[in-house]
């Protein structure tokens, strides 16, 4: 079982969190979740989905939604301070941000740690820990590639969420599960969201 830390912000995307969850959850990882307000506002928009405010809430709440899994779930508030995350001493193996603001990522890029969201991405990047931003943005100014340059020169994984079509997919949950499967691939978490390239064409498997 992996510790991954997974942070929902107020991008437009919040079906690829959640189905990353989902998953992480059934494949039986334990998910320490956290998410900002503007996250709140967008999961209600995007998915008609309220997350609460206080995290026993939100655990009982998606654990409701996502049904039996195998993993464990905790969700943590945006200044609890004592979250095993704000320390380098109990990072996690991995943190994902997904979907990411460009506001989230100039502030890791900048190294300001003003909520347990971002001092977890820090952590992460002085820990040489795995951190992948799924960037949920179009067109990118130069400040964000700017921003996205310098983070993946410190360890991070800048992976925007760009479907690709070479798999057919017939329905949006397809789209998404592409995006999520790549996600899960660089977690080093088997996935069976999508075929590996070749497998299809050369009969295998």
């Amino acid at each position: 079982m992996k510790t991954i830390v997974l942070a929902l912000t107020g991008a437009s995307g919040l079906p690829y969190g959640m189905r990353l969850l989902e998953c992480l959850l059934q494949s039986g990882q334990q998910v320490h979740l956290v998410y900002s307000q503007a996250a709140q506002i967008v999961a209600k928009q995007e998915l008609d989905f309220v997350l609460p405010n206080r995290p026993q809430d939100a655990e009982k709440l998606l654990a409701e939604r996502l049904g039996k899994f195998n993993g464990e779930l905790r969700v943590f508030g945006r200044d609890d301070w004592y979250a095993p995350m704000a320390s380098g001493s109990n990072p996690g193996d991995a943190m994902v941000i997904c979907p990411c603001t460009m506001g989230t990522l100039g502030k890791i890029a900048s190294g300001i740690s003003d909520d347990l969201l971002t001092r977890a991405a820090d952590v992460m990047l002085k820990e040489k820990r795995p951190l992948i931003l799924v960037p949920r943005e179009t067109p990118f100014s130069a400040i964000h590639l700017d921003n996205m340059l310098k983070l993946s020169h410190a360890g991070a994984v800048i992976l925007p969420p760009n479907p690709g079509f070479y798999h057919h997919p017939q329905t949006v949950q397809d789209i998404v599960d592409f995006v999520v499967a790549r996600i899960l691939d660089h977690l080093g978490i088997a996935q069976t969201l999508i075929k590996p390239w070749g497998k299809e064409s050369t009969g295998q498997g």
